[in-house]
Formats: C-alpha cells, sequence, structure tokens
C-alpha cells in the first residue's frame, strides 16, 4: 500500500497546521432553548422502551427488553396520520430504475443541474454556503467517519447537523440535530414545505426529485433552518454525479477507504472509482484521504493537483500511544476512520478559525489530543455498524433484578457489511467480539473434544455438557440484494472467521422485510403475509453448502417449514408462530460433515420463508436450552440489519 504525502499540508495527526480564512467565526458554548431539544430525551423514556446502552471495551451494546411495544399514536392524532402521509409520499418518489442506470429520470435536465434548481426553488441555493460542511465520500467508513466528525464538534461546543444514509428503522435517521434524530414533530413541518414548494413547480421537464435527491434537499433545508454550526453531510453514491455534490463551497473535503462496489455506476477499476469519489474535491478546498492503494491513490493525487487542492494523506489513530483510550465503534478498522475524522475536524476548526481558541483553553501536548476529541471519539454511536445487541424478551425477572426463569442467551452481532472488503472487517470485527466475550464464559467441558473440520465448521462429540457451564453456537443470519456477488462476499466473510479461529456452525438464508418499493417508519405494521418467492435465498443457500462441502447441491431446494402445498404464511399481530414447524431445534447441533440432505435437509444451512419466523426459531432454541449461548452474526445487508433491528425493538 502506497500512500502519498502532498507539498501544500504538512500531515499529523490532526490534519492541517495552518490556519486558513474566515476567522469571523466564533468558537462559542451555546446554551440551546428547550425547542431544540426532541422530546425523547430523558432515561424514563429510554426505560419505557426497554433498552440500555453501555461501552464496554470497543463495543456499544443495546440491551434491548424486545417484548416491549414501541409507543404508538392513536389514530385519530393528526401527526400520525401526517406522518404516514409523508412515508406515502416518500414512497412515490422511489424510481424504477435499476442501480447504475445513469439515465435522466425525466425532462431535459441532468441530475446537478436538476438539483440547482431544486435549490433555488426551495431558495436555499445562496444559503448552503453557510452551513460550513464538512463533505465526506468512500466506499467503506463513511457514515463512521461522518458520525465521529459530528460528535467532536459537538463536543467542541458548535451545533451540529448530520446527513447520512441508509436509515434503517426511520427516516428520520439520515437526519440529525446535535446528535439526535430529529423528532417527528420537526420533521413533518420541513418535509410538507419542501414537497408543496416542489409539487408546485413540476412540469413535463422538470418532475419531483427521486427519492435520494429529495432528501439531500431536505436535509439541507433542515439543517439551514435549524441553524447549525457545521453540517457534515455523507456521500450516497460515488461522488462526482451525486446529489450532495451540488454543494460548491464545503470547508473541507473527505475520501475514506476504497474498494470494488458500485462497479455497474462507478467502473470496475478502482482508478475509475477514485476519479468518482475525487468528484468532490473542490478547487483550492483542502481534502483528506486515508492510505489507498496505489491505483486509487495516482487517481486521487492528479485530480487534486488539477483543482489546486491542499491534500492530506490521514494515517490510522493510534489509540495505543493514547494511555488506553478506546473508540466508541469496534473494530481495528474504526483507527482508520477515526484518524480521518481528527484531520477533517482540526481542519474545520483552523478554517473556521476556532482552533486557536480551543487549544487556548486546553494544555495540549504535541501529539495529544485536546480533551472534545476525546469525548467525541469515545461516545459516538452509529446503529448497524459493528453493533452488538443482547435479546433479553424470553428472561423475566424479579423484584431483586434477579432472572426467574433459565434460558440461554441470545445475542445479535450485526453489521451491514455488503462488500468483499468490508466482509473481511466485518469478519475480523465478529471474531474478535465472540472471543472477547467467550474470556468470560465458564470453561466448557465436554466428555468427548469437539472436532473442526478442514471447512470451518465444528462436528461436536456426543458428550454431555455439564451444568453450569455454557456452550456458544455461532450462526450466520444473512441476505444481500441480488444485484451483489455473493461468491464474492460469503467465501470472504468464512476464511476471515476461520483464519481467527471462529467457525459458523450453521447458515441461515432469509429475505429482508424492507420494501425497496415503500419507505416505512418505526411504526410500520409488519405485514402478517410473506410472499414464497425464495429462488434468492436457496442459490445463496446452494452457494453456502457448495463452499462448505465441496459438492454442487443445485439440483435440491431445501428448507424447514411446511410442505409445499402451503402457499402463504400467516402470522398473528404477536408474531406468535410455532417454531418447531420453522425449523427442529436440533438442527442447531446436528452433525455438520456430509453434505447429502436428511430427510429434505440440509445440515449446514437452512432458508427460512421470513425473518421473524428466523428470530422466532432462535428464541425457541434459548428457551429450550438454558445452557446455550447463540451468537448470531447479521450481515451482507443494511436493509437485513435494519429488519433484525427494528423485531427486536419490538
Amino acid at each position: 500500500m502506497n500512500a502519498y504525502s502532498h507539498t501544500h499540508l504538512k500531515c499529523d495527526l490532526f490534519g492541517v497546521s495552518h490556519v486558513h480564512d474566515r476567522s469571523h467565526c466564533l468558537f462559542n458554548n451555546r446554551t440551546w432553548s428547550a425547542s431544540h431539544v426532541p422530546d425523547i430525551i430523558g432515561t424514563s423514556h429510554l426505560n419505557r422502551r426497554g433498552y440500555t446502552s453501555t461501552t464496554i471495551s470497543y463495543q456499544v451494546m443495546e440491551h434491548m427488553q424486545t417484548n416491549v411495544v414501541a409507543k404508538e399514536y392513536s389514530d385519530d392524532l393528526p401527526i400520525t396520520s401526517s406522518y404516514e402521509s409523508a412515508m406515502e409520499a416518500l414512497s412515490s418518489l422511489i424510481t424504477c430504475k435499476k442501480r447504475g442506470d445513469t439515465s435522466s429520470v425525466g425532462g431535459k435536465y441532468g441530475k446537478l443541474e436538476r438539483m440547482s434548481i431544486y435549490l433555488k426553488i426551495l431558495g436555499l441555493e445562496e444559503k448552503i454556503d453557510g452551513l460550513r460542511i464538512i463533505h465526506v465520500a468512500g466506499t467503506k467508513g463513511k457514515g463512521s467517519t461522518c458520525t465521529f466528525c459530528e460528535a467532536i464538534l459537538r463536543e467542541c461546543g458548535f451545533r451540529t447537523g448530520l446527513f447520512t444514509s441508509p436509515h434503517l428503522i426511520d427516516v428520520r435517521e439520515r437526519f440529525r440535530i446535535n446528535g439526535l434524530d430529529i423528532t417527528e414533530d420537526r420533521f413533518l413541518p420541513y418535509f410538507w414545505s419542501c414537497w408543496s414548494q416542489l409539487e408546485e413547480k413540476v412540469t413535463e421537464d422538470l418532475p419531483m426529485p427521486p427519492l435520494f435527491q429529495f432528501l439531500t434537499l431536505l436535509a439541507l433545508k433542515i439543517f439551514i433552518c435549524e441553524q447549525v454550526d457545521v453540517a457534515i453531510i455523507e456521500v450516497g453514491l460515488g461522488g462526482k454525479r451525486d446529489s450532495t455534490n451540488v454543494i460548491n463551497k464545503p470547508v473541507v473535503c473527505g475520501i475514506t477507504s476504497l474498494g470494488m462496489d458500485h462497479i455497474e455506476a462507478l467502473g470496475n477499476t478502482l482508478g475509475q472509482i477514485a476519479s468518482h469519489k475525487a468528484g468532490i474535491f473542490k478547487p483550492h478546498i483542502p481534502a483528506f484521504v486515508v492510505p489507498q492503494l496505489s491505483e486509487a491513490m495516482d487517481v486521487i493525487h492528479e485530480v487534486a493537483e488539477g483543482l489546486a487542492v491542499p491534500l492530506g494523506v490521514v494515517p490510522p489513530l493510534d489509540c495505543e500511544k493514547m494511555d488506553g483510550f478506546k473508540l466508541s465503534l469496534s473494530g481495528d478498522h474504526q483507527s482508520i476512520n477515526a484518524g480521518l475524522a481528527v484531520a477533517l475536524s482540526k481542519c474545520w476548526l483552523q478554517r473556521t478559525g476556532n482552533w486557536e481558541k480551543l487549544i487556548r483553553k486546553q494544555e495540549i501536548l504535541e501529539g495529544d489530543l485536546p480533551e472534545p476529541f476525546h469525548r467525541g471519539l469515545s461516545t459516538a454511536h452509529l446503529s448497524g455498524r459493528a453493533q452488538i445487541v443482547y435479546d433479553t424478551s424470553l428472561k423475566s425477572y424479579n423484584s431483586s433484578k434477579e432472572p426467574e426463569s433459565s434460558c440461554g442467551d441470545l445475542i445479535f452481532y450485526l453489521d451491514g457489511a455488503h462488500s468483499p472488503e468490508s466482509m473481511e472487517v466485518c469478519g475480523r470485527w465478529f471474531s474478535t467480539a465472540v472471543k472477547g466475550n467467550q474470556k468470560t464464559l465458564s470453561r466448557l467441558r465436554v466428555e468427548n473434544a469437539e472436532q473442526v473440520l478442514g471447512n470451518g465448521h465444528i462436528q461436536y462429540g456426543s458428550g454431555k455438557m455439564e451444568e453450569p457451564y455454557e456452550t456458544s453456537k455461532q450462526i450466520l443470519l444473512f441476505n444481500c440484494m441480488e444485484v451483489r456477488d455473493p461468491q464474492a462476499l460469503l467465501p470472504q466473510l468464512v476464511n476471515t472467521c476461520v483464519s481467527s479461529g471462529i467457525h459458523l456452525s450453521k447458515a441461515l438464508f432469509v429475505p429482508s422485510m424492507s420494501s425497496y418499493s415503500k419507505v416505512t417508519s418505526a411504526a410500520s405494521v409488519i405485514p402478517e403475509n410473506f410472499s414464497r418467492d425464495l429462488s434468492w435465498q436457496f442459490n445463496l443457500q446452494r452457494l453456502w453448502e457448495k463452499m462448505i462441502h465441496g459438492k454442487d447441491t443445485s439440483s435440491t431446494n431445501t428448507m424447514f417449514f411446511c410442505s409445499d402445498a402451503e402457499v402463504d404464511i400467516v402470522m398473528d399481530a404477536e408474531l406468535e408462530i410455532d417454531a418447531a414447524k420453522v425449523l427442529p431445534s436440533e438442527f442447531l447441533y446436528e452433525d455438520a460433515s456430509h453434505c447429502s440432505p436428511v430427510d429434505n435437509r440440509f445440515s449446514c444451512s437452512a432458508v427460512i420463508p421470513s425473518l421473524p419466523l428466523a428470530i422466532s426459531w432462535l428464541r425457541d432454541c434459548v428457551k429450550r436450552n438454558p445452557s446455550v449461548r447463540i451468537q448470531v452474526l447479521v450481515t451482507g445487508s443494511l436493509h437485513l440489519v435494519g429488519d433484525v433491528l427494528k423485531l427486536l425493538k419490538r
């Protein structure tokens, strides 16, 4: 890996070492009125929702009482009706174009030309520069880097706006004000204002903007009206032609790690992809990039030279030199994102005239971070990326908060990895997290030692476990979009885990609940009828079995559920089902050393017709086996991760 330095900047731990213009901007510690604070703040509300959060060695773990139903509004309240109407309106903006289709949505204007017209209609064109934007592109780590930047600058005393994508449960997650999702009552006026203004100007040549373009416009509207001091904007796809690239005068730009993703839209080489990412660079505006492969860095360097962009290459943050300091986001790769966030935040403070005011307040040794940087990096939170969730829905507690019923543990490890590079990162994180968890368990004693097969699966001995010792099972819960190449994803994940000493004993393949043609909210009803079109999941299963056993199983489709005569899957409002009909719990312990289906089922994997059924089966397993700890890696798609979180929060 080759890294370039640029003569325009001296790049150290914090990024640029010089102060730019805009010194008229003041560093201040603002106190905001209650109207700026969402209604949901307060531990009593969090307790009612039934989940708490704690930071434990690189991990943000949410302990969720998943049997507590989220707060719902009655049908006669206008805010609920209006919010659901807003979701329906947003859904109408979803186009049927395939990924990579760069043709015009309609009319005679290109995407960025249309975006400029929309900004004029909304009266935002002259106001964007006042947002003092940090603009971030990249393949991996964009969301984490932006989240770190937001937390750092908020801890420095600034009012922050953060726009990221996609959302996991509710579209309001994309718009954070001062670290919190915008509330419904503040979201709705901004939404309908944008909608009505744009709808009035619709013509044949200027249709309503597609979904992401509208959300980008809405983010800019919200941040301007909320009078944020800084807006951190994550690129949606690519950079050069992305909707966010209507930003003409950012304060600083950043590029995270690059990899082979969205090749149908960005090109099939790292150089082509890098060209798109560097498309967010603006003349003379500083930019920072993490170390890249030479093919990508050559292109980034060339684009920067052509625009006279001061370019800095930022090394990973060395937490070991900071007295055991730990990042709040899990995974070794987060040191790369944190290093970039530190450089971007320092540059922003310098160019807005606030860095000198900040360091005058603190004793900062060379190479040290200011205290607000420490706090931001240690408290930033981003759902669905290297996130650990304990499912406590099956446990009941007495007045002394001691468990009343015997039940195993069910832990979800969620990461929205969906590229080969991110799969490798996900595998390393999961392996590290599981090993850390295993250190807390009592030593497992069995009469016959387990045998690790060459394919990374575990064949257990016939001995019985001695109570109260626990055994842990690592299971994969997987789905990915059909545009992805699972042959590049699954082997990368398995090989990374195996090389780290972690062996996925079973794999469950499920369809996502989310519809790509509908925007839903956190309170949206989970459909009771599920489609039986599982052809993609069977393809994934066949690939898995071939990868594990080296045999082609293309002639067999197997799943544990009901007979083919049953077409629909119907569940009641509480998502109650007979888990034994989905998959016998014995499947968890079956020998994985053979490939041929036994009783019309595979030994290493299963296709389950719906995600709620899969969750129910996992819960049933821990209810039936008090000594088992099931560790479920949920990955392959942020949509799948969001659906799991949505189910757990109910």
